[in-house]
């Protein structure tokens, strides 16, 4: 069994998660080239809607993802990538988790972690 790549018109989900915490690390979009050269190389590739292009996550920074486990849901149109993150980070504004920020009860975003690294640094090399 293989993703359905027709149903998202070309591109599905990846959801990522930290294989050793089950953190949920980011959420992705995967197709059919992007899925194949991740099985091949065992590190997560995706492909980018705003730069419209494949990317391996962490060509930049680093911070490769090595895939451990990969999972696919019910309807086969969205893919669970389990990791391991190099660097610690996987977030490029510089988190460990794109999922960084928390509502609070007043309404207000709060940020609830610290930079791992400075991105003006690794992004400007």
């Amino acid at each position: 069994m293989k993703p359905d790549f027709e149903k998202g018109g070309g591109l599905i989900p990846a959801i990522v998660q930290d294989a050793a915490s089950g953190r949920v690390l980011m959420l992705a979009y995967i197709n059919e080239e992007a899925w194949e050269r991740t099985l091949a190389t065992g590190k997560a590739h995706y492909w980018s809607r705003s730069r419209g292009k494949l990317w391996l996550k962490g060509e930049s920074s680093g911070h490769v993802q090595l895939v451990r486990e990969v999972r696919i849901d019910c309807d086969a149109d969205t893919v669970l990538f389990r990791v391991e993150q190099q660097g610690g980070a996987a977030c490029h504004k510089g988190y460990a988790s794109c999922f960084f920020r928390r509502l609070d009860n007043g309404g207000a975003w709060v940020t609830t972690e610290e930079r791992v690294f400075d991105p003006e640094e690794v992004y400007s090399k």
